[in-house]
C-alpha cells in the first residue's frame, strides 16, 4: 500500500516524474530523457512547486520534459538520496503515453533536457546512469502495466457542521475546499476518470465538479453514498457495477461513509481505511482484482 503526505515533511526535497511506457505490454518501450547539465540518463521527473500536489507535479514535469501526454497508472517504489545535506524523494508512476509532440521522441523542452529515447526494457537499463532508477525499471514486472483506477475521493473542507443552520446535505464547500477541488481536477485528470459518482450533498458533488466541468461530464449522485442516506446494500450493488463496468470511474463521499466503501472494493480488510478531506485513495484494478492501492492527501 502507497501513501504519501503531499509533500509536508520538514526539511525534505520533494519531486516526482513517471516511467512513460507505450507499445505492447509484453514488450514496451519506456521513455529515457538526457540531461546535458548533469549528462545523464534518467527518467522524467522535476521538483515540486511550493504547495503543488505531488501527482500534479508529476505530470506537470513529463509534459514539460517530454511534450507527452499520459495516463496514470500504479505507484512505483519512490527513490531517495541526498542532495547535498538534504534528503531528497522523488516519487514516481507507471504511466501509459496517450499523445504528445512528435511522439515524446526527439529534442527536449531546450532548457533541462535536450533530447528523448523510446527503448525497449532492457536497453533502457543499460542507458540509465543511476542504480536505483535500473531497480525501478525491474519493479515493473510485479504487476501488470495496464491496470483501470477506481479513486476514492473524499469531499474537501466545508467549514464547520456545528455552525451550520440549515440542512447539512446543502452545507457548500468553504473557500479552501474550493480550492482543494481544483486542485482535485488536475489530479484526477492523471487518471481520466470516466465515470463520476458521488454523494447527493453538496460538498461532495462541487468536490468533483471542477473536473467534470473541465472534461464536460455528469456527475451521477446516489443518496445512498451519503451520510443521511447510507444503505449498505445498495453501496455495494453501486460499487459492483463500477467494477463490472471496468471503466475509470471516481467515487466521492464522506469520512464515515468511505470506511466502508474502501474495504468492500479492496476485498478484505485495510489497517486504516481513512482519507483526509479533499484526499483520495486509488485502487488499481487488473484482471477482476487489485494489484495496487493508493492514498493521497491534498
Amino acid at each position: 500500500m502507497a501513501s504519501n503526505d503531499g509533500g509536508r515533511r520538514a526539511g525534505m526535497i520533494r519531486a516526482a516524474g513517471a516511467v512513460v511506457w507505450r507499445g505492447d505490454e509484453t514488450a514496451p518501450e519506456v521513455a529515457l530523457v538526457h540531461r546535458p547539465k548533469y549528462r545523464d540518463w534518467t527518467f522524467p521527473k522535476g521538483k515540486l512547486k511550493a504547495g503543488e500536489h505531488v501527482i500534479a507535479g508529476a505530470l506537470r514535469e513529463v509534459a514539460e520534459e517530454t511534450g507527452l501526454r499520459i495516463v496514470l497508472g500504479r505507484a512505483l517504489p519512490p527513490v531517495h538520496y541526498l542532495k547535498g545535506l538534504r534528503l531528497k524523494r522523488v516519487d514516481y508512476w507507471l504511466a501509459r503515453a496517450t499523445g504528445g509532440s512528435a511522439g515524446g521522441e526527439g529534442r527536449g523542452d531546450g532548457d533541462e533536457v535536450d533530447e528523448v529515447v523510446w527503448l525497449p526494457l532492457a536497453e533502457a537499463g543499460r542507458r540509465l546512469t543511476y542504480g536505483w532508477d535500473g531497480k525501478m525499471l525491474r519493479a515493473l514486472a510485479g504487476a501488470p502495466l495496464t491496470t483501470t483506477p477506481l479513486l476514492f475521493v473524499r469531499h474537501g473542507l466545508a467549514g464547520s457542521r456545528q455552525e451550520w443552520e440549515g440542512d447539512d446535505d446543502l452545507r457548500p464547500l468553504d473557500e479552501r475546499g474550493k480550492a482543494q477541488a481544483r486542485a482535485l481536477a488536475t489530479v484526477l485528470g492523471g487518471y481520466r476518470p470516466e465515470v463520476l459518482i458521488s454523494s447527493h450533498s453538496a460538498r461532495c458533488t462541487q468536490t468533483l465538479q471542477p473536473y467534470a466541468d473541465r472534461h464536460g461530464m455528469e456527475i451521477v449522485t446516489d443518496k445512498a453514498l451519503s451520510e443521511s442516506g447510507y444503505d449498505p446494500r445498495e453501496a455495494g450493488r453501486l460499487l459492483g457495477e463500477l467494477l463490472a463496468a471496468g471503466r475509470p470511474a471516481a467515487l466521492c463521499s464522506h469520512g464515515k461513509v468511505l470506511p466502508e466503501l474502501l474495504p468492500m472494493a479492496y476485498g478484505h480488510r485495510l489497517a486504516d481505511p481513512h482519507i483526509a478531506k479533499g484526499g483520495l485513495a486509488v485502487l488499481h484494478r487488473a484482471g477482476g482484482r487489485t494489484v495496487s492501492f493508493e492514498r493521497y492527501v491534498s
